[in-house]
């Protein structure tokens, strides 16, 4: 057996992810499980061996996924890989659409965008990155392996992110877009996703902990109570709405978070970048204020006595009475939390912004140990 094992010729995959952090996870995923997938998928008369590289290759915002497929050539040949792919969480964009994929047989490397492939992006690569190898092998005619038995436009059905080919068909150069709006609206939520609005939520906590201090003291102040009950449910949702924007203004202006277009950063991709950053925010602030609201309206119900609150409202009261006091002081309190939010950790609310990767180094290179920016 181990005899027939090395008998068969080895094909070598290389996947790298830039940068080193949400592609990382999902690469490390996909790693272990690669091998026995283009067993399945592509050949099983050769032995798949998939080498995981992050960090190697500098996402280049001006050049696109042109030049992260020159970058990844540059690795592949060096590392003496027969094939690699990319995973990015650079929004790619060709003739004005998302793109989800692009191949190159003559580089011999594929870059997949992340972001393109919507919310479920594991279970997207794991459909995608199979049907990718044994593309480029086809197309550069390795004879290791059978010739890919579909047709490249067969990827739409494969990939729901994927719309339509376009590229040199001949020439090996393929890229895989997505549709004009759907694939927006996947690019964007995809963003959100590769910017882990969960870490932004967690890194909040002082934050949450300071608005949670304005509205304990808020909760003990009967003009509260008696301001919950005179305003109405549209005034309260834009108090509400109004509080929410002023902490996610607070937060990007207070620490810098806006992205600003430059040479390295074209206008197009600064906006990508700024929109996911605030949608990001806006998420991870929403289920703070839900959070929030929840823990309120239960403190109210517990330290407010009913009789006390009737006394002051001079009506009888029921639990509504005690959620629209938590929705007031709520609102009020994100004000608070805008300001605490001003303690926290620079480090960890950077990283909510979307085109901001934390250091060591920049992009280090494994071999030579050197930052590439």
């Amino acid at each position: 057996m181990a005899h027939s094992e090395q008998q068969r010729p080895e094909i070598v995959v290389g996947l790298v992810a830039t940068p080193p952090d949400h592609p990382a996870r999902v690469a490390a995923r996909l790693t272990a499980e690669l091998a026995d997938r283009l067993t399945e998928r592509v050949s099983a008369d050769v032995r798949w061996t998939v080498r995981e590289g992050w960090g190697e290759v500098a996402p280049r915002r001006d050049g696109g996924a042109e030049a992260l497929l020159d970058d990844l050539a540059r690795r592949r040949a060096g590392d003496e890989w027969d094939v690699a792919i990319c995973l990015t969480d650079l929004p790619l964009h060709a003739e004005r659409v998302p793109l989800v994929a692009q191949t190159s047989a003559r580089r011999q490397v594929a870059v997949v965008s992340l972001p393109a492939l919507g919310l479920d992006q594991l279970r997207a690569t794991r459909a995608a990155v199979p049907d990718l190898v044994s593309r480029l092998l086809t197309d550069a005619t390795d004879r290791r392996v059978p010739p890919a038995g579909w047709a490249p436009a067969e990827m739409t059905s494969r990939i729901p992110a994927v719309h339509r080919v376009v590229g040199e068909a001949d020439a090996g150069e393929r890229r895989y877009v997505a549709s004009g709006l759907i694939g927006r609206v996947r690019l964007l939520t995809g963003m959100v996703r590769a910017n882990r609005p969960g870490r932004a939520l967690l890194g909040l906590s002082k934050l949450l902990v300071g608005a949670f201090g304005t509205a304990a003291f808020a909760l003990t102040t009967d003009t509260i109570w008696q301001m919950g009950d005179a305003l109405g449910g549209l005034r309260l949702a834009v108090i509400m709405l109004l509080g929410l924007t002023a902490l996610v203004a607070w937060l990007i202006v207070a620490h810098d978070l806006w992205e600003k277009p430059d040479r390295e950063t074209p206008a197009e991709l600064a906006r990508l970048f700024n929109l996911g950053t605030v949608l990001t925010l806006t998420l991870a602030t929403a289920v703070s204020y839900v959070v929030l609201f929840v823990g309120t309206a239960l403190v109210g119900a517990l330290l407010i006595d009913t009789s006390v609150f009737e006394q002051t409202l001079q009506r009888p009261v029921s639990f509504t009475d005690y959620l629209t006091l938590a929705w007031i002081t709520s609102s009020l309190a994100t004000v608070g939390g805008a300001i605490g939010s001003g303690l926290e950790n620079e480090e960890t609310v950077r990283a909510a912004a979307y085109g901001y990767h934390p250091e060591p180094g920049g992009w280090r290179d494994e071999k030579g140990g050197q930052p590439q920016r």
